[in-house]
């Protein structure tokens, strides 16, 4: 990855595309502070995140990635990985996130997937579906309404079917919180569908960066 210069607008939806190689996954992993780039700045929200190790970011930055198996503790409970997600970057004890109140909010939310999941919160995320892993770790990502959401290839692991659920709760999701998001992808189908902005990569470097009405035109 070399001379990018990118800036997202606030509430954005960008789509990145590209093939294998071509510098998605680094973009996004430079973005999460999974490495620490050598040269440039990175700034969010008003912030120079430049120099900030992963773990400062994720109190503004929130990631779902490829496997449904990462990102979340397989042996916890449902409600258990929730609570480790609403205290992501506060200074709060186990106890407060297990409150009562998150506990209904939570039920409530897991409700809305369909998924028979609401009366489960205490059974090992482990156990699940990868669809439905994957449905509840977006809800972690963006519980707290993170200032940017990265999405790595989400739904590339799941079936045809479990991967439309996750498509159509990802939209429904980032529609509602209006959410600043960076969502690489292979397929155009859902470049074609989803989002604002699509952005294509090739060996490291942007190679085009359509707009909403570029994306229409390129797209049609």
């Amino acid at each position: 990855m070399k001379g990018i210069n990118l800036t997202i607008a606030e509430g954005s939806f960008v789509i990145v595309l590209g093939g294998n190689g071509s510098g998605k996954s680094t973009l996004l992993n430079a973005l999460a502070g999974s490495f620490m780039v050598d040269a440039g700045r990175i700034e969010l929200a008003g912030y120079d995140v430049t120099q900030w190790p992963e773990h400062k970011r994720a109190a503004l930055i929130g990631r779902v990635f490829q496997n449904p198996f990462s990102g979340t503790a397989p042996n916890m409970s449902i409600l258990d990985n929730f609570s480790l997600a609403a205290k992501r970057g506060r200074f709060r004890g186990l106890a407060w996130a297990q409150s009562r109140q998150l506990k209904d909010e939570l039920q409530a939310r897991v409700r809305e997937l369909k998924m028979g999941l609401e009366d489960r919160l205490d059974s090992a995320i482990g156990s699940l579906s990868g669809g439905q892993r994957q449905a509840l770790t977006l809800l972690m990502a963006t519980w707290l309404k993170p200032r940017l959401l990265l999405l790595d290839e989400h739904t590339a692991a799941l079936d045809p079917k479990s991967a439309d659920q996750v498509i159509a709760l990802t939209d429904r999701i980032i529609a509602r919180e209006g959410l600043t998001t960076l969502m690489v992808t292979h397929s155009m189908q859902q470049a074609v569908n989803l989002g604002d902005r699509i952005v294509m990569m090739h060996n490291g470097n942007v190679l085009h960066d359509f707009d909403s009405e570029q994306k229409t035109a390129f797209t049609r």
